[in-house]
C-alpha cells in the first residue's frame, strides 16, 4: 500500500476475514460485540439529554445491554470449550487410529477429486 502500512497478512488464506467467513458462530459473536459497542456509545452520547421518557429508555437499554453482554460472553465461552473438546477428541482419535485416519482422508480426497474433475 502507498501509506506504508504492512498488509501482507491480508493476502494470506488464513486472514481474520477468512476465518470469520468460514466460522459463522464467530461471525455472529463478533457482530453482537459490534452492536453492543454501538449501543454503549449511544448511551454515552445521550447521557446529557434530559427527559423522563429518554431516561426510562436509556435505563431499559442499559439493562438489556448488560444482559446481552453476559449472553454473548457465555455463548463465546461455550463455543470455545466445545471447539476445544472436539479438537482434543479428533487428536486422540487420530493418534489411536493413524492408518484409519489416513484412509478416511484419502477417501475424502478421492471424492473431492472426482467431483472437481466433473466440472
Amino acid at each position: 500500500m502507498s501509506n506504508g502500512t504492512d498488509t501482507s497478512w491480508e493476502s494470506s488464506p488464513d486472514t481474520p476475514q477468512d476465518y470469520l467467513r468460514e466460522n459463522p458462530r464467530d461471525k455472529l459473536i463478533a457482530d453482537f460485540k459490534v452492536v453492543i459497542a454501538d449501543a454503549e456509545e449511544l448511551l454515552r452520547l445521550t447521557a446529557g439529554q434530559a427527559g423522563e421518557r429518554l431516561t426510562e429508555v436509556r435505563s431499559r437499554l442499559n439493562e438489556r445491554l448488560a444482559s446481552a453482554k453476559g449472553r454473548v460472553f457465555d455463548a463465546d465461552s461455550v463455543f470455545r470449550e466445545q471447539t476445544r473438546k472436539v479438537a482434543e477428541a479428533t487428536d486422540e482419535y487420530v493418534h489411536q487410529n493413524p492408518w484409519q485416519s489416513v484412509g478416511v482422508a484419502a477417501g475424502v480426497a478421492f471424492l473431492i477429486g472426482l467431483l472437481a474433475g466433473r466440472r
